[in-house]
């Protein structure tokens, strides 16, 4: 056999362990991420979903979650229109109730309270609840269909006091927003997303007596492709390193 002819064939064998090696190399990384979860979740437990979820992408290398976050009603609304899903997390039964049909059984998560949320140094002596009433304040609120908005509805109800906001906002981070850029004096947040904000607002704390608790449901949808991996994540959402993340992010145990 000619040399030309040697040296190519030795040349061809000794690359073909090479760009079989490579070839499984690239399956294993498409293995890793083999299950991609798609996870709606109330507005209110953004910071500390982002948290939880490379958590569990880091205990569980098969799976990556991606988050949609916004008002609870949207979420809603989303699932009745059949959006691509895999989880569905609210801040309140009543909106998960009204998706029995799309949902599998619901488990609470955590509980969240509420907290007046002024600017930095409270400027407007804000005490309580009853100072909201006062018109020369600018106060935003969520929009009553919001569960946060509906909450503040019943906390200010059962105290008697008539607040006419400034604006009703579609997400409790919307009303904190308003507040963080000085467009508002006040507005009734969770306690969370107040801690998630930091020193960029104060708070008035609303005693228990007066106060609502927030249940945070969470539930695999019928629709998704994922079954045993949704699943699987809000199983996970239960235990003991999610808890952890929750208590230190100001939720409260379910």
């Amino acid at each position: 056999m000619p040399r030309t002819l040697v040296r190519t064939a030795l040349a061809a064998a000794l690359l073909l362990p090479l760009a079989t090696a490579c070839g499984s190399g690239d399956k294993s990384d498409d293995a890793k991420q083999r299950t991609t979860l798609t996870v709606l979740a109330a507005a209110s437990l953004t910071d500390v979903f982002k948290q939880a979820g490379a958590l569990y992408e880091k205990e569980h290398p098969g799976t990556k979650v991606n988050f949609s976050f916004a008002g609870s009603q949207e979420l809603a609304a989303q699932v009745r229109q059949g959006a691509p899903a895999d989880a569905l997390v609210t801040a309140d039964t009543k909106t998960m109730d009204g998706l029995a049909q799309q949902t599998n059984a619901p488990t609470t998560i955590a509980k969240n309270r509420l907290t007046i949320a002024t600017a930095p140094g409270n400027p407007k002596k804000i005490q309580g609840l009853s100072d909201l009433s006062n018109p020369t304040l600018k106060v935003v609120l969520a929009a009553p269909e919001v569960p946060a908005g509906r909450y503040s509805k019943k906390v200010l109800d059962q105290q008697h006091v008539d607040v006419k906001p400034v604006s009703q906002e579609p997400s409790v981070r919307a009303v904190l927003s308003k507040v963080t850029l000085g467009e508002a004096d006040a507005g009734i947040v969770y306690v969370t997303d107040a801690t998630a904000a930091g020193n960029k607002v104060a708070t008035v704390t609303i005693p228990d007596d007066q106060n609502a608790v927030a249940a945070y449901p969470a539930a695999t949808l019928k629709g998704s492709k994922h079954t045993k991996e949704s699943a699987d994540f809000v199983k996970w959402l239960g235990s003991a390193e999610a808890q952890k993340l929750l208590r230190g992010a100001g939720f409260q145990q379910p």
